[in-house]
């Protein structure tokens, strides 16, 4: 048994999906923080600093807890993707995309709030889109509306239909939470998961 409590420092319905399948009782804390890039910083860099970010904001709350930070980022060429919030920014996003290649990072840190003990990896995946005509996206955007979602897409869903090709270490970083990365990083703390 794990004498630390987990907390996931994220409202996501999906990372909560995700870190479910490890069957490792955990709580959720809203981490309220800005989310905006910072001037002269890449989305790698982006991803990495808000998940620490967010660990270390719900750490305030769960001073004995082990603390689990996600961030993702979405990169067409040199623009920084984040959520599109509303549908017309869904639909701007995707149509830049058609046909493209985007770098998702999604940074996670794994914080023992109790040692002060932090370990941030960014896991990588490249995803090639499909060409996509008006039509395509507004089908799609109506019927997913993953407008709360890095790039505009679920791809855990019916956005698979969007991607010609996903390449990657873990295809579980691109629906929030690189779970490869969080088991090995939980390991080194020495939770039991088997």
């Amino acid at each position: 048994m794990n004498s630390q409590i987990l907390v996931l420092a994220s409202t996501s319905i999906y990372r909560s999906e995700l870190l479910a399948r490890l069957r490792i009782p955990f709580q959720t804390a809203a981490p309220d923080v800005d989310e905006t890039p910072l001037p002269d910083e890449n989305a790698q860099q982006t991803s990495w600093r808000l998940s620490r970010t967010k660990a270390q904001a719900v750490a305030a709350q769960y001073p004995d807890a082990m603390i689990i930070g996600s961030d993702q980022v979405a990169l067409l060429g040199d623009q920084q993707l984040g959520k599109p919030l509303t549908h017309e920014n869904a639909t701007k996003q995707l149509g830049a995309m058609s046909g493209q290649t985007v770098t998702f990072y999604t940074a996670l840190t794994l914080l023992n709030a109790l040692t002060k003990d932090i370990q941030t990896e960014v896991a990588i995946n490249c995803v090639q889109y499909r060409i996509l005509s008006d039509a395509q996206i507004e089908n799609y955007l109506l019927k997913e509306q993953p407008y709360h979602c890095a790039g505009s897409i679920k791809s855990e869903g019916l956005g698979i239909a969007l991607i010609n090709s996903i390449k990657g270490d873990d295809p579980n970083a691109l629906v929030g939470l690189p779970l490869i990365l969080l088991v090995n990083m939980l390991l080194k703390q020495n939770v039991k998961i088997l």
